[in-house]
């Protein structure tokens, strides 16, 4: 494995504060939303912290800290909007055989399924580094909270990144209101919060949503709040810029 980037344990912290979680922000943000019941998968193993910048494949040996965690990600972002990405040098058939038999993801994100996000490219990661949740419109519903409780409590994530996007139709469709066809209006419930607060503005509105869900998942997911109350998660959000490649904090 070669061109493979470290970060000295100054510089990891540094980039922590990127994408740091906000809890009281997110707190705000979250308050008056409903509190819905989900599947609890048990408790995940104690994470231990490292304090440097891991390469792109991800041991199971080698866990990452919460805050390491988001520093990988605000790194390997910044590596793909300059353009000196190191993950399409991997050896992608060396990763393919590590991973048959498990995977060892260092971070979750939840994505909008917009096709201009390629979670893993933005990123600059590969094969079995981030476990990916993807539905329209970034929404924590009964499904995506199911499977990102599967991705802490038996995968062992210290990090989740809720990531909106520029020009997101979704967050546009929910703002318009409009009829749509088949179960396209499903979407527009769980973005109405947002939506009421963010005056008619697609990227205000999106930015908004972003925090609101991350918000949900620290509050509706007993399996989630257990793990952040022991310092073992954090749960951040971010806003994908489809110009410039950069994933900007919303705190």
């Amino acid at each position: 494995m070669t061109n493979v980037q470290f970060l000295s344990a100054r510089e990891a912290r540094a980039h922590a504060m990127s994408f740091g979680c906000g809890c009281g922000a997110c707190e705000a943000a979250g308050a008056g939303l409903p509190r819905r019941a989900f599947l609890a998968l048990g408790a995940a193993a104690s994470l231990a912290a490292v304090p440097a910048f891991l390469p792109s494949v991800a041991r199971a040996e080698e866990k990452l800290s919460p805050d390491a965690a988001l520093a990988r990600l605000a790194a390997g972002n910044e590596r793909y909007a300059k353009g000196d990405m190191t993950s399409f040098k991997l050896n992608l058939a060396k990763l393919r055989a590590q991973t048959v038999d498990g995977q060892a993801p260092f971070a979750a994100v939840l994505s909008c399924a917009d096709s201009r996000v390629p979670v893993e490219i933005v990123f600059d990661e590969s094969i079995g580094s981030i476990f990916v949740t993807r539905v329209a419109g970034n929404v924590a519903n009964t499904e995506t909270i199911a499977s990102l409780e599967y991705g802490v409590a038996e995968l062992h994530v210290p990090a989740i990144l809720v990531l909106a996007h520029q020009n997101c139709g979704a967050v546009k469709a929910a703002i318009a209101g409009e009829a749509v066809p088949g179960q396209i209006s499903a979407l527009y419930a769980p973005l109405q919060a947002a939506v009421a607060q963010g005056g008619g503005d697609p990227a205000a509105t999106a930015k908004l949503n972003a925090k609101l869900q991350a918000a949900m998942l620290a509050k509706a997911s007993p399996v989630l709040a257990e793990h952040i109350a022991r310092g073992e998660l954090k749960i951040a959000a971010g806003y994908y810029e489809l110009g410039s490649g950069r994933v900007i904090p919303v705190t």
